[in-house]
C-alpha cells in the first residue's frame, strides 16, 4: 500500500530533522530523500510553497548521494535542514 503524501511529508521531515539533529546520514537515506521528493513534487495536493522547498531538499540529496564526506554534508547545510523542515511545517 503506497504512502498517502501526507506520510511522505512526514517522513521526508523526519529524516531531514534526524540528519539535522545526528549530524550524519547514509548514502541509502539521500536516495530515500530523492525518491520521496520526486513523488511529492508531482503531487497536486502538495502546496506549491512546499515543492519550493522541496527543489532544494533535492538538491541537497543529489550532493549527499555524490559527496566523499557525507557527515561534512550534512554539517555544511545545518541551518537549511532546519529552515526546510519549519518550512514545511507551515504548509502541511
Amino acid at each position: 500500500m503506497p504512502l498517502s503524501h501526507e506520510h511522505q511529508m512526514t517522513l521526508l521531515k523526519d529524516i531531514l530533522s534526524n540528519h539535522q539533529t545526528d549530524c550524519c546520514g547514509s548514502i541509502s537515506e539521500y536516495e530515500q530523500v530523492e525518491r520521496l521528493v520526486k513523488s511529492l513534487l508531482v503531487n497536486n495536493g502538495v502546496h506549491q510553497n512546499v515543492k519550493s522547498i522541496l527543489q532544494d531538499v533535492y538538491q541537497y540529496s543529489q550532493n549527499g548521494i555524490s559527496t566523499s564526506d557525507s557527515d561534512q554534508h550534512i554539517q555544511t547545510h545545518q541551518d537549511q535542514l532546519l529552515q526546510w523542515v519549519d518550512g514545511m511545517n507551515q504548509y502541511s
